[in-house]
């Protein structure tokens, strides 16, 4: 996967350099209220994670979860991908930003970049997300690309109901 560029960010696969930003979002108290806490308290945990977590899905499909970027001065911003769980689970997409950087656009933004490069260039026909059914902010974006709720799940990592929402092309 080449480097996704928009008006204002840019998207790259992530690497363990990146555990600073990874271990700010997934420490960031929404992340742990929606999504879940995976119990990254250093840098060295956040480069585990990415080295154990997300390398290998990468490795494995040629995409995964991208690093967000400004894209006139590189200071990440979040983390924004398209990825399988498993080898024949649908593509997903997921995404988290770092809080001063939430409402002004960027993870639609970067969401809508990602979507296009799955539909045009991975040619994937369906994309799913997956969310905390009261994460209100992440709901209204997928209804913005225009993903529909398909069903509820319950997602063992986050031990929790999430609300499934589908882009079907």
């Amino acid at each position: 996967m080449d480097r996704i560029q928009t008006e204002r960010i840019e998207l790259r696969l992530i690497t363990e350099a990146d555990a600073a930003i990874v271990l700010a979002v997934m420490n960031d108290p929404d992340f742990i209220r929606y999504v879940s806490d995976r119990g990254l308290r250093t840098e060295e945990d956040a480069a585990w994670y990415i080295r154990e977590k997300i390398l290998p899905g990468i490795e494995r499909d040629g995409f995964g979860m991208c690093v967000v970027q400004l894209k006139d001065s590189a200071v990440p911003i979040g983390t924004c991908g398209i990825f399988k769980r498993e080898p024949a689970d649908e593509p997903e997409l997921g995404f988290a930003f770092v809080p001063e950087f939430r409402g002004r656009g960027f993870a639609l933004e970067a969401a809508k970049a990602l979507m296009a490069y799955g539909r045009d260039t991975l040619k994937f026909s369906k994309i799913i997300a997956a969310t905390n059914p009261n994460n209100n902010s992440s709901i209204k974006l997928l209804e913005k690309l225009g993903m529909r709720f398909e069903r509820m799940i319950f997602d063992i990592p986050s031990n929790s109901e999430m609300k499934v929402f589908s882009w079907i092309e």
